[in-house]
């Protein structure tokens, strides 16, 4: 019995250890395009929360510097969103459908 409870425990922290690891792997680009999806997608009036949670559980090892990234691309993001062009409005939105959902999740 104290095997089975031992072995239990032990699967348990490599699981824990393994989605620590996991969040550790987010790399800074890609949290510098997930700011950039956010400000897309805050500019289309989608719903951001998962981009939001993603986010959120992605900046705990980030530097200021890519913070800083970060928020610029946030911010062309919502500026080139605003734009009254057809064509560069269909590719955000293609954007914000395809390689964003990636930060969804």
């Amino acid at each position: 019995m104290r095997i089975a409870t031992a072995t239990l425990a032990a699967v348990a922290a490599l699981m824990a250890a393994g989605s620590a690891l996991a969040a550790a792997q987010v790399t800074d680009v890609d949290y510098i395009k997930a700011s950039r999806c956010r400000g897309i997608a805050i500019s289309a009036a989608a719903d951001t929360a998962d981009l939001d949670a993603w986010l959120k559980a992605a900046s705990k090892s980030r530097t200021m510097t890519v913070m800083d990234k970060a928020a610029v691309a946030e911010d062309a993001g919502r500026r080139e969103a605003k734009t009254t062009n057809a064509e560069r409005k269909a590719r955000l939105a293609t954007e914000l459908s395809g390689p964003c959902q990636a930060f969804k999740g």
